[in-house]
């Protein structure tokens, strides 16, 4: 079979509708360009002769201090069951929470998401979106999170920013030639068929300038997933063949979670901060070079010369150049067919012009000096730079919410995941206390697959501030607290309501908090249980000294009996007292 006489398949002709619609709206370019202009390459593409491509670069530190910003809290995912009609499944529905919230943090701290965050982060603030696609690795029951570019994402409406109504999303991918003959192999494709999956140079929409530039053969491969009756369904296809065909993954999500930088109107792909940047550092680069050009004809300025009477003029302007003459001519005639042109001033309001442009971008970007911690601490306290830098900080509240819901629209995928992909139950971790030790020990316990479905689980994100100044203020405010009896019996009713009060993203940290009540109520229980026993055991001494000695000759008989020491008069008291 020849290629010219097949057609490509219907997942390469969505492919090709999206790939038209990112050159319409010039997707492709400004990632590009987005990205040379964070990492410094902001030149590209400029005719400059004999100009050194001079730059001060702003805009790296404005992105990094933000991403900063965002990332100087901790997240913590935390699931709680929202099965209220069934009250005996509710003492196990918190223990199976509890597990699964365990789970969450291990698979945060396995699969770095810190890290995969401020790339995340990174990419939003730069190029709009940052988006990771999550798949299930079935022998360890964990999700993986791969981090994917915006370039090679195509929503099948362009128009909707809420990833999970998007009618089919479809994930674009390079692979190896063998790789991908491989993978169709595996599904049982046709060696004829498998012929059909040829390498290509299909590198245009690769994000970065090497990226484009590949060793190995390559194929462009197209994941398309939609939904059928509430479930996503997967197919795999290069622009030929289909390699994998519909399969119905039982999943309620999209495993794709993205994070907006800036939402806009009408579009699926938000703003970042990097492209309300550009056109102010074009401006600074250019009056950069202006500068030096000035300097540059200051110390070298022009020269005027009789070529009659020089040989090599081009050697006038050349450092221990030898300037040879024509004729007769001298020295002292030399010096009189040179002249200088005075080169030309620049106002000192430039330099000034160009400092003030900068300072002033970085301040309507809520990048300046206070912001950045650039303050003298001696002329400030510590309290009153932290209300500074928050002050500063609020512009950047839209960015930390987003943030928060894009791990709860993760933390949802990743349920999901464990749910449909545990059809044999799943091994969860719950910490007990060793019997024999009294040492804190980890048991393993099978969750059948019923169970994690009756939960009904809903998703909350726990934030806990990191930064130093925030730190700063914790210590503070537990300090006080401390001083003020707070963490005593007594003020527990007043400390539940004040913790109760308290925002998740509040400075204090909450879920210390609640844990410090939690350890005060068990210390209550601990006491309460303590005094009960007491309390029967001078009830039992009182019953004994009033009963007949005949009575207490046969108590002391089975006591005996059962090897334990009579209870003695002496020893009453004692307990009584």
């Amino acid at each position: 079979m020849d290629i010219r006489e097949i057609k490509e398949t219907a997942v390469w002709s969505l492919y090709e509708k999206g790939r038209n619609y990112h050159r319409m709206t010039n997707i492709y370019t400004d990632t590009d360009r987005n990205y040379r202009m964070y990492n410094g390459n902001q030149w590209h593409g400029a005719k400059l002769g004999d100009v050194e491509p001079v730059q001060k670069n702003f805009i790296k530190p404005i992105v990094k201090y933000k991403v900063g910003v965002i990332h100087d809290n901790l997240y913590a995912i935390n699931y709680s069951s929202q099965n209220f009609e069934n009250k005996d499944f509710r003492q196990q529905a918190e223990k199976i929470c509890e597990m699964l919230n365990k789970k969450a943090s291990r698979i945060w701290e396995k699969d770095k998401l810190d890290f995969k965050g401020r790339r995340i982060t990174k990419d939003a603030a730069i190029n709009d979106e940052g988006i990771i696609y999550v798949n299930y690795d079935l022998d360890k029951q964990v999700p993986v999170n791969e981090i994917i570019k915006k370039n090679d994402v195509y929503y099948g409406n362009e128009n909707d920013d809420d990833i999970q109504l998007q009618p089919y999303i479809l994930i674009r991918k390079r692979m190896p030639v063998v790789n991908a003959m491989e993978m169709a192999r595996a599904e049982g494709l046709s060696e004829e068929k498998l012929l059909f999956i040829i390498g290509d140079n299909d590198t245009f929409e690769e994000s970065g300038e090497s990226a484009k530039q590949e060793v190995d053969n390559m194929v462009t491969v197209i994941t398309k997933m939609w939904k059928e009756k509430g479930t996503v369904h997967f197919s795999m296809s290069t622009r030929w063949v289909d390699i994998k065909k519909d399969k119905d993954s039982g999943l309620t999500y999209y495993p794709v979670a993205h994070f907006l930088w800036e939402e806009k109107e009408g579009s699926a792909r938000g703003e970042g901060e990097v492209r309300f940047l550009i056109p102010n550092q074009i401006e600074v680069n250019r009056t950069e070079v202006r500068r030096v050009l000035t300097v540059k004809y200051q110390a070298y300025p022009q020269k005027v010369v009789n070529a009659d009477k020089i040989a090599n003029p081009s050697a006038i302007n050349r450092v221990g150049g030898v300037i040879k003459t024509k004729g007769n001519a001298t020295v002292e005639d030399v010096s009189k067919v040179i002249s200088t042109l005075p080169p030309a001033q620049m106002s000192p309001d430039v330099k000034q012009l160009q400092e003030d442009l900068i300072q002033v971008t970085r301040d309507l970007a809520g990048a300046g000096d206070i912001a950045t911690g650039q303050v003298n601490p001696e002329n400030a306290s510590g309290r009153a730079i932290l209300a500074v830098q928050q002050a500063s900080q609020s512009p950047m509240t839209e960015q930390k919410e987003t943030y928060k819901n894009f791990i709860e629209d993760l933390a949802k995928i990743w349920l999901d995941m464990i749910i449909v992909y545990s059809q044999d139950g799943i091994k969860l971790e719950e910490e007990v206390t060793d019997p024999q030790t009294g040492q804190p020990a980890i048991e393993i316990v099978e969750v059948p697959q019923t169970a994690l479905q009756e939960l009904q689980a809903t998703v909350k994100v726990d934030i806990t501030p990191k930064g130093a100044f925030d730190k700063y203020a914790q210590e503070q405010s537990i300090e006080n607290m401390f001083q003020a009896g707070m963490f005593s019996a007594e003020k527990l009713p007043e400390l539940k309501t004040y913790v109760k009060l308290l925002d998740d993203d509040s400075v204090m940290p909450k879920q210390k908090l609640e844990d410090a009540i939690k350890t005060i109520e068990e210390e209550q229980q601990k006491i309460a249980m303590m005094n009960a026993q007491a309390q029967i055991m001078q009830q039992r001494a009182r019953q004994f000294l009033m009963e007949e000695p005949d009575a207490q000759a046969s108590e002391i008989a089975a006591a005996q009996m059962q090897g334990q020491a009579p209870p003695q008069g002496e020893a009453a008291e004692e307990v009584m007292y």
